[in-house]
């Protein structure tokens, strides 16, 4: 089967950097965002406006003096102007599609969700002749609303759903819509929700994970060392880390959990000083804050780092750790930067304001469901047309959906160096071989 081209109007699409990871987290755990330039410089990790539609029209006045005036002459009939939208509907298409984010709820999530509300007008926008309708529903970021936001979704004649945020929300409302046959794709990153009919269109820390290991392996390193932080994220990567790097010829010498604190870091550190001696790849999949950190304790524990590949996540997607004199030369996987330059820039230029870095899923997810009612009208909105292994090519570049809930994503291999970061492997252009 052919990749599908996510397809818009007169704007340029590409592939893009990288991505907040909204889950394994709550509302109370995403970063700080600020309605600034700076909300788009959220990390990855953090998933995270209403839209005005502009009203068309004009207002005729006649300001001329009653002694000035024309003679009378009979008036032209007077064009009706189309019924104004709701304010909870996106588009003019004959094809309903659910939309439920927490635009109700406190805090980071409003302003993430009202960002990726925008998202998806722009991407109904730049659509070239999206035959699809959005409805959008506030979960005010609770499983009770998500719930009852897809029920109302799918009584006023939705024939897919678009969103939740958390993993609690989609979780919800993919019961609702299995119950009535309708596929949900979600933004969570917590796979334990994901399942056939509701599918995840987040980046996920178990591509970004063997991604990077392949990758590393692919130039000679064969034994893999790991320090973990002890919390739900390090749980997903460390299951990742130890599948994926026997799958790809290396062998796991030690995997050590740690506290967040810098009494953890050293413990962990001091634990793998034996591992450590002949690893040659050194896996730190946290923060742009914490990973400095446990460099100098594994080089304060007596571990000789020279020679040996520092492997992160999208977690590292962060300037902060681009200045770390430490980091140089670790390597990472994320979307190709280029498509998501291009987005930020449309985004701007309609909005005056700069999106948060996820708002490229609900633009995505937008054009995926507008592209399979092109192509198949309201019937092209199947599991099988879902998961067709070509996959889709959208602004964060090529990605598809297993039959299991969870996708898979062509991500590049960034280097850090310089204070920036530079594309060492790049991104794939299509599923083949794959």
């Amino acid at each position: 089967m052919r990749e599908h081209v996510l397809k818009r109007g007169t704007h340029a699409s590409g592939a893009a950097t990288t991505a907040e990871r909204i889950d394994l987290m709550t509302d109370k755990d995403l970063p700080p965002i600020s309605p600034s330039s700076r909300m788009a410089r959220t990390t990855r990790r953090g998933f995270l406006l209403m839209a005005g539609g502009a009203s068309l029209g004009a207002t005729l006045a006649a300001c001329s003096s009653i002694q000035d005036s024309p003679p009378p002459s009979a008036a032209l009939p007077v064009e009706p102007m189309a019924p104004a939208l709701p304010a909870n509907v996106i588009g003019t298409g004959t094809v309903r599609i659910g939309l439920i984010l927490p635009l109700g709820a406190s805090g980071n999530a409003a302003l993430a969700a009202q960002s990726l509300r925008n998202a998806a007008e722009l991407a109904m926008q730049e659509f070239t002749g999206a035959n699809i309708q959005l409805i959008v529903k506030d979960d005010a970021g609770t499983a009770a609303g998500a719930q009852a936001a897809a029920q109302q979704a799918l009584d006023e004649g939705a024939r897919a759903i678009i969103g939740p945020l958390f993993s609690h929300a989609v979780g919800a409302a993919g019961q609702v819509t299995r119950g009535r046959g309708v596929p949900l794709v979600g933004f969570s990153t917590d796979t334990n929700v994901a399942t056939q009919g509701v599918y995840l269109l987040s980046f996920l820390p178990e591509t970004d994970v063997e991604r990077a290991v392949r990758y590393a392996a692919a130039r000679g390193k064969r034994a893999f060392i790991a320090m973990l932080p002890d919390n739900a994220y390090g749980s997903v990567v460390e299951a990742a880390f130890r599948e994926t790097v026997p799958a790809a010829g290396g062998r796991i010498l030690g995997i050590e959990r740690y506290p967040t604190n810098a009494a953890g870091y050293a413990e962990a550190a001091r634990r793998l000083t034996t591992a450590a001696a002949t690893a040659d790849a050194v896996f730190l999949p946290d923060s742009a804050d914490v990973v400095p950190q446990l460099v100098q304790a594994l080089s304060a524990a007596g571990v000789p780092m020279t020679g040996k590949q520092l492997i992160g996540t999208g977690l590292w997607d962060d300037r902060k750790l681009f200045a770390a004199p430490a980091l140089a030369g670790g390597i990472f996987a994320a979307p190709d930067p280029a498509g998501y330059r291009g987005f930020m820039e449309r985004y701007r230029a309609k909005f005056g304001k700069e999106p948060v870095r996820t708002a490229t899923l609900a633009h995505d997810a937008v054009s995926l469901m507008a592209a399979l009612v092109n192509s198949g009208g309201e019937a092209g909105l199947t599991d099988a047309a879902i998961q067709n292994p070509s996959g889709f090519s959208g602004v964060d570049g090529i990605f598809r959906f297993r039959s299991d809930g969870t996708n898979q994503r062509g991500l590049a291999i960034m280097q850090i160096g310089n204070g920036t970061t530079t594309i060492v492997d790049p991104a794939p252009r299509s599923f083949q071989g794959m």
